[in-house]
């Protein structure tokens, strides 16, 4: 059994070593225990950091590409080095590394193909109260999205078992964090959720520029992940929507007309019912060809998941 713990970093020079000093060297049932440094396009000394650690294992990005593409590089680098499980923990030692044997256990046991860990953001005391009620409500949306009952969908401190990897395939630039969960969930995945006590904050978020950029970031990770595997839900409430509007000023115009009143006052509100008619009817008809674009996803992401476990045959 083989295990990589990854570590994607930018510029991290000031907290890498107690990351890497923190991470256990061995941990039960697990035969090989490998440390992967993603280097984002650092400009410090963190490869050198790492080097000094023992670390052999490195996927080095000339610039800054994304926490969500150095996800995806360790992912296959990983893979290719043969590991059956790929942790994810952060440079910047916000998670507690010690916890990596708890996050594995259930994947080692078979009972989970992915083990996320609960930062149990309402205790992290830097957090605003703002910012917890976001982090409920974000999960939220990706536990509706999912089908799922995670207390903290956007922690990056998570355990990936190889068959899972295999089937999950991460498009967003942003962050794979609730990517990956509605996918996985969608795709029957078994997840579970571990509470940790996060560490003392080193230094502020370079995933986004503020709070607000955070949410319009994940929102449009969610949507796309919406469109993705329920299209129906986003087409269809829109087409409700839509008819609502239309059968108002519609039905208002039938009865003045059956009474016998004149209606001449009142040809605005045929043409607006009209429009949202024909609105209606362009969001079933999206829905439709959505649908229908799921079906051949699914298709192409089978084909994807054989010709994966061809490149990555051990």
């Amino acid at each position: 059994m083989k295990v990589f713990i990854q570590v994607p970093c930018l510029n991290e020079e000031e907290t890498l070593a107690t990351v890497l000093e923190s991470i256990p060297t061995e941990i039960e049932g697990v035969d090989e225990l490998e440390i992967l440094v993603i280097d984002d396009g650092s400009t410090d000394r963190t490869l050198e950091v790492a080097r000094e650690h023992g670390v052999r294992h490195f996927v080095h990005h000339t610039r800054n590409m994304g926490l969500a593409r150095s996800f995806r590089d360790g992912v296959d680098y990983a893979l290719a080095q043969g590991a059956d499980i790929v942790v994810n923990t952060d440079g910047d030692n916000q998670y507690p590394q010690d916890r990596i044997g708890d996050l594995v256990k259930p994947i080692l046991a078979g009972t989970a193909d992915i083990v996320i860990a609960d930062r149990q953001t309402q205790t992290i005391a830097h957090f605003s109260p703002f910012k917890k009620l976001m982090q409920r409500f974000g999960s939220h949306i990706v536990n509706r999205a999912a089908s799922t009952e995670l207390p903290d969908a956007a922690s990056g401190f998570r355990a990936y078992s190889r068959a899972s990897l295999l089937r999950l395939n991460v498009v967003t630039q942003f962050s794979y964090c609730m990517e990956t969960i509605i996918q996985a969930g969608n795709k029957r995945l078994r997840i579970e959720s571990i509470p940790v006590v996060t560490n003392a904050k080193t230094r502020e978020s370079r995933l986004f520029k503020n709070i607000f950029h955070h949410m319009a970031k994940s929102g449009s990770a969610i949507t796309r992940s919406y469109l993705m595997f329920k299209p129906y839900v986003i087409f269809a409430t829109l087409a409700i929507f839509f008819g609502v509007m239309a059968a108002v000023p519609l039905v208002r115009f039938l009865a003045i007309w059956l009474l016998g009143y004149d209606t001449s006052g009142n040809v605005q509100s045929l043409i607006y019912g009209a429009i949202m008619a024909v609105a209606a009817l362009l969001s079933l008809a999206l829905g439709v060809l959505s649908d229908l674009q799921r079906t051949n996803r699914v298709l192409i992401e089978e084909q994807l998941e054989r010709i994966k476990e061809m490149q990555y045959r051990r």
